[in-house]
């Protein structure tokens, strides 16, 4: 019985908490229309994400590709097939491991961000006295968040993308001394505009996923410091899962679509 109970009381739990994700989402999303436009916001927010990432997508991305070309050349040996390399690893990269990577990477650092910020706002009053002066707290915390996130992500992506493939030739070419001619050629011969936009149409939902989850747990903090620490912590471990859980159905979608 009290199992029961304690689930019923999660699922209550969590129904309530996609409701109100739902509704800030919307929210967020619809204030892109309504004006005053605060582009000097959205700027801020783009180089959070944009500059401040960077570096670290960069690092990943290319050991990644170095890791995935070792890999498949171990596997493809045992068919004789290695030549191909550059094939699977572009695909690999391209479809999935440089959206997915690239997503949590930055949900992990700007999404904890995201909740640190709001999560002292909140704590301190500062959004009740910001509605007390009749400004709009998702119009000006909220909204620039989502639109800078739906931007940045993509554009990461690419970077991602030709960092982890770049990373996946030089080993072909140390480990298997093939023509860097041969190895760009397969690549764009495998890569297909649908590929493409598979894998960066993912980013554009995975950004409104970090923004949106990072905005709701901050403007739920309570209980002090303590409250921006544990906001911060469920922020990450959220954006983490919510992001692998939306790329299998993502997935399923542009396999359709494409």
């Amino acid at each position: 019985m009290n199992v029961l109970l304690s689930i019923d009381i999660i699922a209550k739990k969590f129904i309530l908490s996609v409701g109100q994700v739902t509704l800030l989402t919307v929210k967020g999303l619809g204030g892109i229309f309504v004006p005053p436009f605060n582009l000097k916001l959205v700027s801020r927010e783009v180089d959070t994400f944009g500059a401040g990432s960077l570096l670290l997508v960069d690092i990943i991305a290319l050991f990644t590709g170095m890791v995935m070309a070792l890999q498949t050349i171990y596997g493809l040996s045992i068919y004789g097939a290695e030549m191909y390399v550059g094939s699977v690893v572009s695909l690999s990269i391209v479809r999935e491991l440089g959206p997915v990577l690239t997503s949590i990477m930055v949900g992990a650092r700007v999404g904890s961000g995201i909740a640190a910020e709001i999560g002292s706002m909140q704590v301190t009053e500062q959004i009740d006295a910001m509605r007390a002066l009749g400004a709009s707290p998702i119009k000006k915390l909220v909204t620039p968040k989502l639109l800078a996130a739906m931007i940045t992500l993509p554009l990461l992506t690419v970077t991602a993308d030709i960092i982890g493939i770049f990373g996946g030739m030089v080993i072909a070419l140390f480990e298997l001394d093939i023509d860097r001619t041969f190895y760009i050629n397969s690549v764009l011969t495998t890569i297909k505009i649908s590929d493409l936009l598979s894998g960066i149409g993912k980013t554009v939902f995975f950004g409104l996923l970090i923004a949106v989850i990072g905005c709701h747990f901050g403007l739920k903090t309570t209980g002090g410091t303590t409250g921006v620490g544990r906001s911060t912590t469920i922020t990450v471990v959220t954006i983490s899962i919510s992001i692998l859980i939306s790329d299998f159905f993502l997935t399923k979608l542009f396999l359709i679509v494409f």
